[in-house]
């Protein structure tokens, strides 16, 4: 049996839209990932003259690693209000082909021995690229989930994000271990290490085909319709309204996001230490990685449910202060060779603490927002927070690590020190666990603000008719969403 539905037609599928986010992130962070590990192990030795010293190599390839992270907040800038004006599945399906072009054109460049300078000024081009991309691509995404989500769940569907860059990662590192362990390393430096970045055309084509199907979310299309039908005045751009009434909680989320420091050493630097400076075997550090990754997809999703049913700021700040403690003894760990503890306090630090904070941050930053400037106001934040975490945390851990590179202690306060202002900053903000989106776009909208979206035809904060599909594996009928209480409906 199948009700009619609410006078607006717009349907919440929430199934659809995470798996949407989680495909677009896979890809996204499976492009970073393979970057930054071919970056820690051949880059280094291919992109510059061979004379390099190789501290000195690093320490450029490092920067390689974080020219796609410095231009991030460029990207947000343009990005961000495309999305809050034109349409979130528009600057999706823009992003996705952007990430996947520049990944895939990473592995057709020629090296430093076949052009010169122009090859490392080649690949910081393809970085720029998706450095710009991947600032709208997760924000984007993280909107479309959130705003699909029944109201409980919010947490747990946007965390599916998330989820994706941790099996992106994952399955970047994976695919790295073959080549290292079976091609002979004249192979793996010819044509080896550029097998990873090919296989992203399989995940984009994937991505599209799920991703085109998507519709705009409820919250956002009415916004649009608000504005259809309002007078004849065009109110201010979604990045006016940011920079005039949201900097406080661009700035808090910027802050909070520089939890990222963890992600970028751990997966990056400290790969970098292990084999380079300490002379641990590749082909087995690639595993720790591998191992933690698998942890964080069962520890996201787990995490997310917890931050519906305890709050926001718990979650993430026990993951922010547990990586802080943990880093130390991670490099630690890998100065002293021991690679038991090396795996056990690698697993926990990054695969359970920093997925805590992981798993919570996309509902947390996001519902900092009201809707018509959602995707601007959490890609502005995060990327700024991501440019300097993930742009200056490897080359700053390499100059903390000193000449000889081998200061992990240096390299362990400074990460600490980061996570801690990081959970500080997510206990400034309010929690919204027990708020809907409706009140969440009031507790947000200034007196200000509502007047200039009134003038483009926006109510802020008014209450939504909106319908959820059931998808055929559900067992049971949901309630429609209906805060008008003028339909009570359900889809069998």
């Amino acid at each position: 049996m199948t009700t009619q539905a609410p006078a607006s037609g717009h349907r919440k599928t929430p199934k659809k839209a995470a798996l949407s986010g989680w495909i677009g992130s896979a890809l996204e962070y499976y492009d970073f990932a393979v970057y930054g590990t071919a970056a820690a192990l051949v880059l280094n030795q291919l992109f510059f003259p061979e004379d390099t010293a190789p501290g000195v190599a690093i320490l450029a390839s490092m920067a390689t690693v974080g020219i796609a992270y410095i231009v991030r907040p460029l990207g947000a800038l343009i990005m961000g209000p495309l999305a809050d004006r034109f349409g979130r599945k528009f600057v999706l399906m823009l992003c996705l082909f952007m990430i996947g072009a520049s990944t895939f054109i990473v592995g057709c460049l020629p090296t430093f021995d076949q052009v010169g300078y122009l090859a490392p000024a080649l690949l910081v081009i393809c970085r720029v690229i998706q450095g710009l991309s991947a600032s709208g691509e997760q924000a984007s995404a993280i909107s479309v989930s959130l705003e699909h989500s029944t109201e409980h769940r919010r947490a747990l569907t946007a965390s599916w994000t998330l989820h994706g860059t941790q099996f992106g990662t994952l399955l970047a590192t994976a695919v790295f271990i073959p080549f290292t362990l079976f091609l002979s390393e004249e192979a793996l430096m010819s044509w080896g290490w550029r097998v990873p970045f090919w296989l992203s055309a399989v995940v984009v084509l994937v991505a599209f085909l799920i991703r085109r199907g998507l519709e705009e979310p409820p919250a956002f299309r009415e916004v649009q319709e608000s504005q259809a039908n309002g007078e004849a005045v065009r109110g201010p751009s979604p990045l006016a309204l940011t920079l005039r009434y949201h900097k406080a909680a661009v700035a808090r989320v910027a802050v909070a996001a520089m939890i990222n420091t963890v992600n970028v050493v751990f997966t990056v630097w400290s790969l970098s230490f292990a084999t380079n400076v300490v002379g641990l075997d590749r082909s087995t550090m690639l595993l720790v990685p591998v191992a933690a990754n698998v942890v964080a997809l069962l520890a996201i999703p787990l995490s997310g449910a917890l931050a519906d049913r305890l709050g926001r700021r718990p979650v993430f700040v026990i993951g922010a202060i547990g990586s802080a403690v943990a880093m130390g003894g991670y490099l630690n760990a890998i100065y002293s060779a021991n690679w038991t503890a090396i795996f056990i306090v690698g697993v926990v630090m990054s695969g359970l603490f920093y997925s805590m904070s992981n798993a919570v941050w996309p509902a947390f930053y996001a519902e900092m927002f009201p809707t018509p400037v959602r995707v601007t106001g959490l890609a502005l934040g995060t990327q700024i927070g991501f440019a300097v975490s993930g742009g200056f945390a490897p080359v700053l851990a390499s100059a903390l690590a000193g000449a000889e590179g081998d200061n992990w202690l240096g390299v362990g306060i400074f990460v600490g020190v980061v996570s801690v202002i990081a959970a500080v900053a997510g206990l400034t903000a309010k929690e919204t666990r027990n708020h809907n989106l409706d009140e969440i776009d009031a507790l947000h909208t200034a007196r200000g603000e509502a007047t200039d979206l009134a003038r483009a035809g926006v109510e802020a904060g008014k209450e939504r008719r909106t319908t959820i599909v059931v998808e055929p594996d559900q067992p049971h009928p949901r309630r429609t969403e209906d805060n008008n209480n003028d339909h009570q409906e359900a889809r069998l």
